[in-house]
């Protein structure tokens, strides 16, 4: 019933989001200019590529040798506001809608790491990618690439219909509070490198 839900709730917010969708889309247009969406390769199901869509928080703001800025420099003003209140994130309903992932998983990463995940962090990718998930509620950008891939892997073994519900619900209140947006060092998070477990 899971895919059919998704469906189902990710039409219905499109059409209740909608005037928000289209004034978040103007103030990046305004604030930040062209492209308004974010749009990345990013594996699935099965590591299945598809595209994801967010909505543009950073600038193409180039050095004096026409190289980008540091993501601290790009990210500011509205493009800062739109990432903490998560605003970013509405384009996925879209995805939800496609089919392509679910409100609830583990979230979709880079295609790089693919090569990098050890046999256990590879399980991730036995359910759909999710707009929020047990690594979210549970530290999001804040926590160690280590302890993230462990939620992902603990929600894949035990996700149900109630732990769904849960972390929807606690996803609510992480939104509302703006916490775990940013790592310890970085704007975002800095990038996975490999694991230290080959397990």
């Amino acid at each position: 019933m899971k895919p059919l839900l998704d469906k189902v709730l990710a039409l219905i917010l499109i059409i209740l989001f909608f005037p928000l969708i289209l004034i978040t889309a103007l103030l990046v247009y305004i604030k930040i200019g062209k492209p308004i969406f974010f749009k990345q390769l990013r594996p699935g199901l099965k590591e299945k590529l598809f595209i994801i869509y967010k909505f543009r928080t950073m600038s193409n703001e180039m050095d004096k040798n026409g190289i980008l800025l540091s993501d601290d420099k790009r990210l500011k003003g509205i493009g800062k506001f739109i990432r903490k209140t998560s605003l970013d994130e509405l384009p996925q309903l879209f995805n939800v809608l496609k089919g392509e992932m679910s409100f609830i998983g583990p979230r979709p990463l880079l295609v790089e790491y693919l090569v990098l995940y050890n046999e256990k962090q590879k399980t991730r990718h036995h359910t759909k990618p999710g707009i929020s998930g047990w690594a979210q509620v549970n530290g999001r950008n804040a926590i160690s690439w280590e302890e993230k891939f462990n939620y992902d892997v603990w929600y894949v073994e035990n996700q149900s219909f109630l732990l769904d519900m849960k972390i929807l619900w606690m996803t609510f209140f992480k939104v509302l509070k703006r916490s775990g947006v940013s790592s310890a060092t970085f704007v975002t998070m800095e990038k996975f490198k490999g694991s230290k477990n080959d397990k």
